[in-house]
């Protein structure tokens, strides 16, 4: 008989607050951001720490997935949870090129392996759930592609309808994965941001809840089980330096999360990684904002990338994503899509691994600030690979 860990545990989830003014929401109530019309923040979702007894022993011999922290997750009614399998995917060490190494243990946390190929399943799944919990019957999002084909598939798995807002530079690969799934697929001049306009405005019209990076709360609290696995991974003691591809930024967000959580669950210290935000030379507003000391980042979009993930012109929650890099004394830089292309390469023909070309381009941000030594001699790095090389193929070939 088979059975399965995610119905041993109920969710210790309190509210949902605006971490800018303050409010408070209930989490059974559907919501997208803060309703204070000066604010508009994307709210989090906050649990019942205080007096909990979990411990980090109590993970033994739970199923190898996201959900396996069940606890500090927010569907209420586990009977809505709509999962395949996603999570706890592999920390590899980079072993044989140590002369860009040296004396760093460097590890790529290896997202590929997730449904749909990339580490969208995870922050999907969990909106998917969550809309299901609370009775919607059609999701909508715009995106750039892995987004797209993640909620394809979740929805198709939880009997919704999807609406997949897409720009046309989108190569057709992702746009013909989102309709085997059987999403209407709507394809758009222009950029993810004009998608996001676009799905707005007609979710209003046509009762679609759409699930745009950071305009609801639980897209995220998938995307911050990347940081419990870490800590877990590493025996609880967190890497100096963790490097993300920052294109909407919940992923950062919410590994930053993870690790405040864990800290008053009293499973890891105060210690903190510093995090990098790696970003497409195309799209580079956050880099921008963060050497100019802005505490919002500008729009930016110099066009066509080969790492889709990363033409995000500007984050709805850039404020957010510069508070977390700063607070981590971590930095920001940008990469172009030769340098891209060059450590996908490097990563393929001599680790084996065919990353994405946003996990390419932490390649090149890692050599780069190890060069400038702003890496430290002796320090342990995760660089996060967000999906499959071989989504890109239609991106990279001509290159080849």
């Amino acid at each position: 008989m088979i059975t399965t860990t995610i119905n041993a545990s109920k969710t210790l989830l309190k509210h949902l607050e605006c971490p800018e003014c303050g409010a408070l929401y209930d989490p059974s109530s559907l919501i997208s951001v803060c309703t204070n019309p000066a604010c508009q923040s994307t709210l989090f979702a906050r649990y019942d720490i205080a007096g909990n007894t979990l411990n980090k022993e109590m993970l033994a011999g739970r199923e190898a997935n996201m959900w396996r922290y069940r606890e500090m997750l927010p569907v209420i009614d586990n009977l809505n949870i709509v999962s395949m399998g996603e999570g706890f995917t592999p920390v590899i060490p980079v072993e044989n090129l140590k002369q860009a190494t040296g004396d760093n243990r460097v590890f790529i946390k290896n997202e590929s392996g997730n449904p749909t190929g990339s580490f969208k399943a995870r922050g999907i799944s969990m909106a998917v759930s969550k809309a299901k919990e609370l009775g919607i019957k059609t999701v909508a999002i715009p995106t750039a592609g892995n987004a797209g084909g993640a909620m394809s598939a979740y929805a198709a798995r939880a009997g919704m309808g999807a609406v997949v807002y897409m720009p046309k530079l989108t190569p057709r690969l992702f746009k013909d994965e989102c309709r085997v799934y059987g999403a209407e697929v709507v394809e758009v001049d222009g950029n993810i941001s004009d998608c996001a306009k676009l799905v707005h405005e007609q979710a209003a019209q046509k009762n679609w809840f759409p699930i745009s990076t950071l305009r609801e709360p639980y897209r995220v609290e998938g995307k911050k089980t990347m940081g419990y696995e870490i800590a877990e991974q590493f025996n609880w003691q967190l890497p100096d330096v963790i490097f993300f591809p920052t294109g909407g930024g919940t992923g950062l967000i919410g590994i930053c999360k993870a690790f405040d959580e864990m800290e008053q669950l009293g499973w890891i210290g105060s210690k903190r990684p510093r995090m990098v935000a790696v970003q497409s030379a195309s799209c580079c507003g956050l880099v921008k904002a963060f050497n100019n000391g802005s505490a919002n980042a500008e729009f930016i979009d110099g066009g066509y990338t080969i790492a889709n993930g990363l033409r995000v012109p500007k984050s709805y929650a850039d404020k957010q994503l510069l508070k977390a890099i700063r607070n981590s004394n971590g930095t920001a830089l940008a990469i172009n899509d030769a340098e891209m292309l060059a450590g996908l390469k490097e990563l393929a023909r001599n680790e084996g691994l065919f990353v994405s070309p946003e996990g390419a381009a932490l390649w090149q941000a890692f050599k780069k600030l190890k060069s400038e030594r702003w890496i430290k001699d002796g320090e342990t790095v995760v660089l996060i690979n967000t999906g499959s090389g071989y989504k890109y193929l239609e991106n990279i070939n001509a290159d080849l």
